[in-house]
């Protein structure tokens, strides 16, 4: 689209500039052809390094874009991105090119492999799995029946994935009117899945806003389990079932969340940290440990307290 094209359809009517818009990215990943949005000020630093060519946000801060890049003036940004997200979402099958399947592979009859899929070599893929246009499935990989890889996914080697779960759907983000009607913000970017991952029963991985949703080398992860968009897990960690993060969440290495547990989002959780069943994450944690319930706290305060309670239950 054109940038004059987007201004029309935001009301914005100052702008008529002709630059072809390619794409929608973050400020730091924005790149020349992009468009990046500023909804939130803790990441007003990173507008002045921006190599977006048109940035949606308010009128006074439209003064911290470096030269050359445009502003278009917006009360409501991360409304405005929303409104426009919709025309740069890619179509569900867009590739003329047949799959690729490796040698060695076994496709069971009732799977179905959409145009531009590539399978590498030794994976078996079962009884009603779908695999969207654009993913990549690594070699060595099992996906189980009625697994979805949704397009554009990236699946590593030596990965297991069992029955019923959903890889790329739709992260869940919306933008609010002031009538409170909720505006779709279209998540445009995937699911990368390293090597040597497991992946329980109906546990579903929501694909990225712009970029991609992490789930690092090693990873071992429950049934039930969900994971929002854009969210990174460490190398090694352990989610175990019904557990959940929050968009934009990031796991360290080797973190465990037990049972029940959930982060909210936009979080940081330090490497070879402990969440116990049931732990609620508020506020990014900076220290490795081991923490329990909510509102969160060291495991050994959580222990006495309990002791403390049941005393005076007890009395």
């Amino acid at each position: 689209m054109t940038l004059n094209e987007i201004a029309s359809i935001l009301g914005n009517k100052e702008t008529p500039n002709t630059i072809e818009i390619i794409g929608m990215n973050t400020l730091r990943d924005a790149k020349e052809g992009e468009i990046s949005f500023l909804s939130d000020s803790k990441y007003e630093k990173d507008l002045s390094s921006t190599k977006a060519s048109a940035v949606i946000l308010p009128a006074s801060k439209a003064h911290l874009l470096p030269s050359g890049v445009i502003a278009l003036e917006s009360d409501e940004a991360y409304l405005s991105l929303a409104k426009i997200s919709k025309y740069f979402a890619k179509s569900v099958r867009s590739s003329d090119v047949e799959p690729i399947i490796g040698e060695g592979s076994v496709i069971y009859p009732t799977a179905h492999i959409e145009n531009g899929a590539r399978i590498g070599k030794n994976s078996t893929i079962m009884s009603g799995v779908y695999i969207g246009a654009e993913a990549v499935v690594g070699d060595n990989v099992i996906l189980y029946p009625n697994v979805t890889v949704y397009r554009d996914c990236i699946i590593g080697d030596n990965v297991m994935i069992h029955a019923g779960s959903v890889i790329g759907s739709d992260g869940f983000g919306y933008a609010h009117t002031k009538m409170g009607e909720h505006v779709k913000l279209y998540q445009n970017g995937n699911v990368v899945i390293e090597d040597d991952v497991e992946i329980g029963a109906n546990t579903t991985v929501d694909c990225a806003v712009f970029g991609s949703t992490i789930i690092k080398q090693g990873v071992k992860i429950d049934n039930l389990v969900q994971i929002g968009h854009n969210c990174v897990v460490g190398e090694y960690s352990i989610m175990v079932s019904q557990s959940g993060l929050a968009g934009s969440t990031t796991l360290g290495r080797n973190v465990v969340m037990g049972g029940q547990s959930a982060t909210a989002g936009h979080l940081s959780i330090a490497p070879f940290t402990t969440l116990a069943a049931r732990s609620g994450v508020t506020k990014s944690i900076i220290n490795k440990g081991v923490y329990s319930g909510f509102p969160l706290m060291e495991h050994k305060l959580w222990l006495k307290m309990q002791a403390k309670l049941a005393k005076i239950l007890e009395s």
